[in-house]
């Protein structure tokens, strides 16, 4: 059992959700990075995302498409990514996740990246633009080095596409709550809390569902739980954070910390336990 599922099962056994949290790698600056990743593990996520900042983020929404400029401006590069990754991850039991387009893999090759990431001890990668008929290749390699895939289904998913979206899937699905791009909502609405009930029935027992995409808030967390997720993705609430606090950093830091907390506070209890 790998460490994406430990985390999952040893929470399941708990009763508890998963606090999955996003931030863009290299936003503010690749230096400042890994205080960033110490703040939000202090306030209780149990599964770090590192986004690898790209130049046309098309799933994402104004608030991390500010924050890749911020990253590529500060000269990120897929490779400081994969040596922000290293140190978050040993400095903290946590697993990451790489979350990056296709193109700077492709760029790279897929077995030099996947090779470095794996070097770098980084758990599973995430790549919202690659649909998973295309992804043979792509999972050959992954599979290769040992990483987790973590593929994305969206409401428009038929039961069919699905399935077999499951079936590619490791570590965790990543279920897009909403049409459109990443982003904080002010609140869930019923056809995710629906969708939500209508996916758990292909991943439960297979795989773990997660679910992102304009969870903001504490009873955004425990509407997606209650309704059958096993976790939540948490992004634009974070980066927001960031981008507010350019030029106060203790506030930065006290802020993600904080709002980590109170988030996975609200994943305590809301499931079954096995």
């Amino acid at each position: 059992m790998n460490a994406i599922r430990n985390v999952f099962a040893n929470l399941k056994t708990l009763g508890n959700g998963a606090l999955i949290g996003y931030i863009t790698a290299g936003d503010p600056d690749p230096e400042f990075t890994p205080k960033i990743a110490e703040a939000l593990v202090k306030g209780g996520v149990d599964i770090l995302e590192l986004g690898l900042p790209f130049s046309d983020p098309i799933a994402d929404g104004p608030t991390i498409q500010e924050a890749s400029l911020r990253a590529l401006n500060a000269r990120t590069t897929p490779q400081v990514v994969l040596e922000l990754a290293k140190q978050v991850r040993q400095n903290h039991d946590v697993p990451v996740v790489i979350m990056t387009y296709f193109n700077p893999v492709f760029r790279m090759g897929l077995e030099k990246f996947f090779g470095a990431a794996k070097d770098c001890k980084v758990d599973g990668v995430i790549v919202p633009d690659l649909p998973f008929e295309e992804a043979d290749q792509y999972r050959t390699s992954v599979a290769e080095f040992g990483l987790d895939t973590v593929f994305l289904a969206a409401p428009s998913t038929t039961d069919d596409r699905l399935h077999r979206i499951v079936v590619c899937s490791s570590g965790f699905l990543y279920l897009v709550s909403h049409f459109g791009v990443t982003g904080a909502k002010s609140t869930v609405e019923s056809s995710t809390i629906q969708l939500v009930k209508r996916v758990r029935t292909f991943t439960q027992g297979r795989v773990s569902l997660a679910v992102g995409f304009g969870v903001s808030k504490p009873e955004h967390v425990k509407s997606i739980l209650s309704a059958g997720a096993d976790g939540v993705i948490v992004g634009s609430a974070f980066v927001n954070i960031i981008s507010r606090n350019l030029l106060y950093r203790k506030k930065m830091l006290a802020g993600i910390e904080s709002t980590a907390r109170v988030l996975k506070q609200a994943t305590l209890h809301y499931l079954s336990p096995s």
